[in-house]
């Protein structure tokens, strides 16, 4: 059910949008950018030694951020908002939750080892670009923080004896996580990049050095009034 809610949300929200420009005069105050749709490639970063990148695993996330100008002719504005997230990982580093502990361990013998998460977004940016109220293809470039407060977590692997191990909402994963983002692009094609700060596990151990794994997704981002 969460999944086809997800799915559904997905969807939908590009074509949450309306044309407010029609009706505004060069030199009146604007918003852009409103609605936002992304879908990126994900890689896993500061891995434990012995524990290799991330395979094939993409994000999306879709919300709303609230764009705020700062000058009259609109090149400059702030914005934050809120979203949705998804994240499907293929890694290797295998995760067991035992008796309420999170056990690590770097096991070649799993296979299909996945995660899933499910995050709130909460993004704020800083925006140049050369729109006005009337020019509606334009160069952007927006930089800042995205926070990330996880939902729901679900990790799940295969063992050497053919066995489905299933974890969910597992004691070590950082609830609150945050990075770097950067957009840039013209007109539809904006290129976006989330560079993670925060690790996507607290507390982890293996073999008695700490688990730092983050997160870095870069893609494409598509935004609508």
């Amino acid at each position: 059910m969460r999944n086809r809610f997800i799915l559904l949300y997905f969807l939908v929200i590009p074509f949450l949008t309306f044309a407010q420009k029609d009706s505004l005069s060069l030199g009146d105050r604007y918003a852009d950018d409103q609605i936002y749709f992304s879908v990126s490639y994900s890689q896993l970063y500061d891995q434990p030694t012995g524990i290799t990148k991330s395979n094939f695993s993409y994000a999306l996330s879709g919300g709303f951020i609230k764009d705020i100008i700062l000058n009259k002719s609109g090149t400059i504005a702030i914005a934050g908002g809120i979203g949705l997230g998804y994240d499907f990982f293929n890694h290797e580093l295998k995760v067991d939750e035992v008796d309420g502990t999170t056990v690590f361990t770097n096991d070649i013998t799993t296979s299909k080892n996945i995660f899933k998460s499910y995050n709130l977004e909460f993004p704020f940016e800083i925006r140049w670009r050369t729109s006005t109220a009337i020019k509606y293809n334009f160069w952007r470039i927006y930089t800042g923080v995205k926070f990330l407060y996880n939902l729901d977590n679900n990790f799940q692997y295969i063992d050497v004896n053919s066995n489905l191990m299933k974890y969910r909402k597992v004691s070590s994963y950082n609830k609150l996580q945050y990075g770097l983002t950067i957009s840039a692009g013209y007109d539809a094609f904006t290129m976006n990049v989330f560079y993670g700060l925060s690790p996507v596990f607290k507390n982890g151990l293996l073999n008695e050095k700490a688990v730092d794994t983050k997160i870095l997704k870069f893609g494409l981002i598509f935004y609508f009034l």
